[in-house]
């Protein structure tokens, strides 16, 4: 793997929280952080993704941002209703 080395400027605080976990985790700082940024990327992703799938089921749905309250509430209403 290549790797690229980077600078980074930490609060003090954080700086010391990122090394006390490294540590109990037996662990670099640099495999931390590589984590850390793995992690943010992918939750980001999916993020990106469900909020795709959910803006197209509301253009499919005919949603308006200020309908979709009274959707969600008039949707929940009736799984109430049926069960």
């Amino acid at each position: 793997m290549s790797t690229v080395t980077v600078n980074v400027s930490f609060p003090k605080q954080l700086f010391k929280t990122l090394d006390a976990v490294a540590q109990q985790e037996a662990r670099t700082r640099s495999e931390l952080l590589r984590e850390a940024v793995r992690m943010y990327v992918e939750r980001k992703r999916r993020w990106e993704k469900l909020l795709g799938f959910w803006r197209r089921e509301a253009r499919r749905l005919g949603l308006k941002p200020e309908n979709v309250e009274t959707a969600i509430s008039d949707y929940r209403a009736s799984q109430r209703a049926a069960s």
